[in-house]
């Protein structure tokens, strides 16, 4: 049996962040924190983007596309939280890289339909945006087959998925991403409170992010 082959060491790292949070989340901070330990004193550090994701499916895209042109897709890898999950599946997918999840959003049209109307950011509730029937529209041309099946690539993906998630079905995140890498964990709940400790240096493995 051939040994196990690492990924390429990533030159570009996109996080994506889940709805209504921003690159302020708990999660995307202790990502930057451990790549910049990792990567402290290195010639060619990679590079980390966060964006603020817009309410627009389509312009967070947009923007995520114009981020990374520069970037070799066996350079690039993702990490996605919640709908950003979903959204990093289908760049992933697009582009041809390698993508770890995070209890990623399988069917956001249908879960986030019950959001539409004015609301705040999480981390700051002063933040106001309006979110409508055509985001959910949007969210629909991101799709990638059907929902209920596995991926066509699954082996580019790793999905941390807790079964005492609060807001997504564990049950239909395992068979969405049935085929790739799972670290099913039975505590965590939807932020994944134990992601420092349990999870993000495998994450990080996976993506081919290691210590200089």
């Amino acid at each position: 049996m051939p040994a196990h082959v690492p990924p390429p060491r990533p030159s570009h790292l996109l996080y994506l962040h889940g709805f209504r949070s921003s690159p302020a989340s708990a999660k995307a901070r202790l990502t930057l924190q451990r790549l910049r330990e990792l990567q402290h004193g290195a010639h060619a550090p990679v590079h980390w983007l966060c964006p603020q994701l817009p309410p627009s499916p389509r312009e967070a895209m947009d923007l995520c596309l114009a981020l990374v042109r520069e970037a070799a897709p066996s350079r690039l890898v993702l990490v996605g939280s919640s709908l950003g999950g979903f959204y990093a599946t289908w760049l992933a997918d697009h582009l041809d890289c390698r993508a770890a999840l995070l209890n990623p959003a399988v069917d956001p049209a249908r879960d986030l339909r019950a959001q539409i109307g004015e609301l705040g950011s999480w981390h700051d509730p002063s933040l106001r945006f309006r979110f409508t029937e055509e985001h959910v529209r949007e969210l629909r041309a991101y799709e990638i087959g059907d929902l209920h099946a596995a991926l066509p690539h699954p082996e580019r993906f790793l999905a941390v998925i807790a079964r005492d998630d609060q807001v997504l079905d564990w049950r239909e995140m395992s068979q969405r991403y049935r085929g790739a890498e799972l670290r099913l964990v039975d505590h965590g709940g939807h932020a994944l409170d134990d992601y420092e400790h349990a999870h993000l240096d495998a994450v990080l493995e996976f993506l081919g992010v290691r210590a200089n």
